[in-house]
C-alpha cells in the first residue's frame, strides 16, 4: 500500500506558520488514517489523525480532508498512517522552511536532501492478519529489511543495481532531511568519511553537534548538515539497527545494513566500492546510542527561545512494561503478551475518543488513568515476576494550561525489555532528564537539564531506565500518547490526554469539519467470537 504510488510518499514542503490542506482518497480495501507526526495542530485534533482516537478510518472509496496548521515548527517533521501497522509503507517528509525573510541560523546551505529510513516487509501486513496474530499471541510481523529511500541497498541482492545515489558537488554544505520510518527499532546512521552537524531535532533548532554518526528512534527526525570536503568518489550512507532487546531473546532481528550511496560529481575512476562509515555502532552498542542523546541541547537563542515549565502542577510517574492480559475461549485460559502503561494496556473503543468527548457520549472511556503505577517493584531488576495487566480505555483529563512533569520509567517485564520511543501528539515538550535504572525522587531532579533541554515530540525512554519530561497543557483537545514501536502500540503501550477548554473561544477547541468519517466497525482490538479478555493487578 502506497500513497501516489511511492515509497516513501511525496515530500510535503511548507514554510513556518503555514496551513496545508491534503485529501486523502482511500483506494485500499481496508480503512485508514493519517497523522502529521510533530504537528501541534493548535486546536484541532480533529485532523490529528490516530484512529479511534481523533477519527475513525476513512473507509474504501471515500476521502477525507486534512487541515494541517502549522505554527512553530521548523526543519523536518513527517506523516504516516495511524491505522493497523499500514504506516510501514504510508508515510513521508515533510519539509518546513523559515517563513519569508526569516532565515536559518546556520549558514545557508547549498542544497537540500530528504533521506527516509524504513521497514520492508516481504509480505503485505493485512489488519486482519495483525488482528489474528495479536489475538493468538503470534509475534507480530519483523521486517525483512530496511531501506534509505525505498531501496535496502549494495547488501541486499534485490536491490544493487537500484540502490538510491545522492549525486554532490565537491566542496558544498548540504542540509540532510532525515527520518526514522521504521516500525519497531532504533537505528545508527553516518556516512563514510563525513563528519556530521544536527542542528535541529524533531521540528525544533538544536545546538550545532558535531559526530560522527547519530542515533535516531521510529518516529524521531533531525536536521543535519554535511560538507562534501573528502577527495571526489563514492561514500556510503548506511543505517544499522540499534538493538536494545536482551541477545538471548532477540530472535528475528533485522540485522542487515541499509545503504544509499554519496556519490560526488565529476571525473574520476569510478570502480572501487564505496567507503563505509567507519563510526557506524555496532548493534548492541549502548554506550553509543545513549551518550549521542545525552548531549542534544536546545538552540534556545533570542530568536528561538524556549519556555521550560517550572511551576509544575501535575506530576505523573509511569511505568513502561511488557506484559500480560488473560484470554479465555474453550480451551481455557491462556496469557497473551501485553504492554501497559501504569498497568494499564489501552482498548480500542468502537468510537473515537474525541467525538466521544466532544458529544459528551458515556460510556466511551474513563478518566481515571493513574499518576502513578499500581505497584511498586524493583522496576529496572533483569528478573521480575510475570505481570498480569488489566485491558481498559483509561485516559488523564488536565485542565487548560496545567503544568505538568511525567517521569518515565523503563522495565523488563516478561524478559523483554527494550529502549521506547514515546510520543506525544499535538505538543512538544521539553527533555530535561534521563538516566538509568530505577528515579529517585529526591536525588535525580537536582539533575534535571532546566536551562536548555531538548524540545521534542518523541523520546526514547532508555532500557530499564528512566526519562523525565515537561510541558504546559495549551492546546486544548484529545491527544494520543504511545509507544512509537508499533508491536508495542499494537499491544497496548497508550493512553490519551484530554486538555480540557480554557474558557474563551480562542482556547476552545475548534469545532468538527462538516464531514468526519463515521465509525462504521468496532475497534475492540483482540475480540472475537469465543474469546474474552480479562485482567487485574496482581503479580503472578
Amino acid at each position: 500500500m502506497t500513497v501516489n504510488d511511492s515509497f516513501p510518499g511525496p515530500v510535503i514542503s511548507v514554510h513556518r506558520g503555514d496551513t496545508a490542506y491534503v485529501n486523502l482518497h482511500n483506494h485500499a480495501d481496508f480503512g485508514i488514517t493519517i497523522h502529521w507526526h510533530g504537528v501541534k495542530q493548535p486546536r484541532n485534533p480533529w485532523s490529528d489523525g490516530p484512529v479511534y482516537i481523533t477519527q475513525c478510518p476513512i473507509e474504501p472509496g471515500k476521502n477525507f480532508t486534512y487541515e494541517i496548521i502549522f505554527t512553530r515548527e521548523i526543519g523536518t517533521l513527517w506523516w504516516h498512517a495511524h491505522s493497523d501497522w499500514t504506516r510501514a509503507t504510508v508515510h513521508g517528509a515533510i519539509v518546513i522552511l523559515p517563513s519569508e525573510g526569516m532565515g536559518y541560523p546556520f549558514p545557508e546551505p547549498d542544497g537540500e536532501e530528504v533521506v527516509v529510513i524504513s521497514s520492508w516487509h516481504k509480505v503485505d501486513i493485512d489488519p486482519d492478519v495483525e488482528e489474528e496474530d495479536t489475538i493468538e499471541d503470534i509475534a507480530l510481523p519483523s521486517s525483512s529489511a530496511y531501506t534509505i529511500n525505498g531501496q535496502p541497498g549494495d547488501f541486499c541482492n534485490c536491490s544493487k543495481e537500484s540502490t538510491y545515489h545522492w549525486l554532490v558537488d565537491p566542496g558544498k554544505t548540504y542540509l540532510i532531511h532525515l527520518v526514522n520510518g521504521v516500525m519497531d527499532v532504533e537505528m545508527f546512521f553516518a556516512i563514510g568519511h563525513h563528519n556530521l552537524t544536527v542542528v535541529g531535532m524533531d521540528g525544533s533548532y538544536v545546538k550545532p553537534l558535531d559526530t560522527s554518526y547519530v542515533m535516531i528512534s521510529p518516529g524521531q527526525t533531525m536536521d543535519i548538515l554535511v560538507t562534501t570536503n573528502q577527495p571526489a568518489g563514492r561514500y556510503y550512507m548506511a543505517a544499522r539497527q540499534f538493538d536494545t532487546e536482551r541477545p538471548d531473546i532477540q530472535a528475528d532481528t533485522d540485522r542487515q545494513n541499509a545503504t544509499a550511496i554519496l556519490q560526488y560529481t565529476g571525473s574520476y575512476p569510478n570502480t572501487s566500492v564505496p567507503y563505509f562509515p567507519a563510526a557506524l555502532p555496532t548493534y548492541g552498542d549502548l554506550t553509543a546510542g545513549y551518550s549521542f542523546r545525552s548531549r542534544i541541547r536546545s538552540l534556545a537563542s533570542k530568536e528561538y527561545p524556549i519556555d521550560v515549565p517550572k511551576n509544575i502542577t501535575t506530576h505523573m510517574y509511569v511505568v513502561a512494561a511488557v506484559d500480560y492480559i488473560y484470554r479465555t475461549n474453550e480451551s481455557g485460559t491462556t496469557n497473551v503478551t501485553a504492554a501497559s502503561l501504569n498497568n494499564a494496556s489501552w482498548w480500542n473503543p468502537p468510537l473515537d475518543i474525541l467525538m466521544a468527548y466532544y458529544r459528551n457520549v458515556s460510556g466511551i472511556y474513563t478518566a481515571d488513568f493513574p499518576d502513578k503505577p499500581p505497584n511498586y517493584y524493583n522496576f529496572a531488576a533483569d528478573e521480575l515476576p510475570d505481570l498480569i495487566t488489566t485491558p481498559a480505555t483509561k485516559v488523564k483529563v488536565l485542565d487548560y494550561n496545567e503544568e505538568v512533569e511525567i517521569v518515565l520509567q523503563g522495565t523488563d517485564g516478561i524478559k523483554h525489555s527494550t529502549d521506547h520511543p514515546m510520543h506525544l501528539h499535538g505538543y512538544a515538550f521539553y527533555v530535561v532528564g534521563y538516566g538509568h535504572g530505577n528515579f529517585n525522587n529526591e536525588t535525580d531532579p537536582l539533575g534535571f537539564n532546566l536551562i536548555d533541554p531538548p524540545e521534542q515530540n518523541t523520546v526514547s525512554l532508555p532500557k530499564q531506565g528512566w526519562t523525565a519530561i515537561r510541558f504546559r497543557a495549551s492546546n486544548p483537545g484529545v491527544w494520543l500518547w504511545h509507544c512509537h514501536f508499533d508491536k508495542h502500540y499494537t499491544w497496548g503501550m497508550n493512553t490519551v490526554f484530554i486538555v480540557k477548554n480554557g474558557g474563551t473561544p480562542e482556547t476552545s477547541v475548534k469545532g468538527p469539519p462538516a464531514y468526519m468519517p463515521p465509525c462504521k466497525s468496532s475497534a475492540l482490538r483482540l475480540q472475537k467470537a469465543g474469546n474474552s479478555i480479562s485482567g487485574n493487578t496482581e503479580e503472578e
